[in-house]
C-alpha cells in the first residue's frame, strides 16, 4: 500500500487524480494526521510538494524518509519532498533569486529505473538542492537545475525537483515508480 503525504502543494490533487485513474491503491494523509507507528503498513511513500515551511511538517517527512531507508521501502519525494530528502541526509538547499516556474527538459546523467531518455517536466519551486549528501546521487539534470532527479544509492528512494504530476512524461515516471 502506498502512502501519499500531502504537504499542502497546490498540485497534490493532480497526483491524486492520476493515482485514481491508474487504479493504484493508496491512502492520503497530511503530516499532522500521520501516526509514525502506522508507517509499517505501507510499502511505499510519495511526499508531495508544499506551500509553506513548517517545522512539524519537516520533522514528520524526515521520519518517513528515515523509516523508508531503514526498512528498505520505496519513496518518491516531489519538489519539497526531494529537498527534505537531501536535508534529512545532510545536504543543503538554497532560496532562488527568482522562482522556477514553467516547462523544462530533463537529461539523464546516469542509468536508473525511472527514466531512460529526455523528458519534459513542469517546474514550480523557489528553493533547490544546492549540495547533495554522499548517500544521494544525481541521476538527471536540466539547464536550470543540477539535481532534477536524485536517488539514494542502491535503494528505490528518489526525489524530483520538478512536479511529475503535471506532465505526461512526469506521470510516466510516477507510474514506473509505483510499478517497481
Amino acid at each position: 500500500m502506498l502512502l501519499v503525504v500531502d504537504n499542502g502543494s497546490i498540485y497534490t490533487q493532480n497526483l491524486i487524480d492520476f493515482l485514481n485513474e491508474q487504479k493504484i491503491l493508496f491512502e492520503k494523509f497530511s503530516p499532522y494526521e500521520i501516526e509514525i507507528k502506522s508507517l509499517e503498513k505501507f510499502n511505499s511513500f510519495i511526499l508531495s510538494g508544499r506551500r509553506k515551511n513548517e517545522k512539524k511538517i519537516n520533522q514528520i517527512n524526515s521520519l518517513i524518509i528515515k523509516h523508508s531507508i531503514q526498512n528498505n521501502k520505496k519513496l518518491l519525494g516531489i519538489c519539497y519532498g526531494a529537498e527534505i530528502l537531501s536535508l534529512t541526509l545532510g545536504g543543503t538547499i538554497r532560496k532562488l533569486e527568482t522562482s522556477q516556474k514553467g516547462n523544462a527538459e530533463i537529461s539523464i546523467q546516469s542509468k536508473n529505473v525511472l527514466i531512460n531518455e529526455k523528458i519534459k517536466v513542469f517546474e514550480s519551486h523557489g528553493f533547490e538542492i544546492s549540495k547533495l549528501p554522499d548517500s544521494l546521487i544525481s541521476i538527471a539534470n536540466s539547464k536550470n537545475c543540477k539535481y532534477e532527479i536524485i536517488q539514494y544509492a542502491g535503494k528505490l528512494i528518489f526525489g524530483t525537483q520538478f512536479h511529475p504530476e503535471m506532465t505526461a512524461d512526469g506521470k510516466n515516471l510516477i507510474h514506473k515508480f509505483c510499478s517497481l
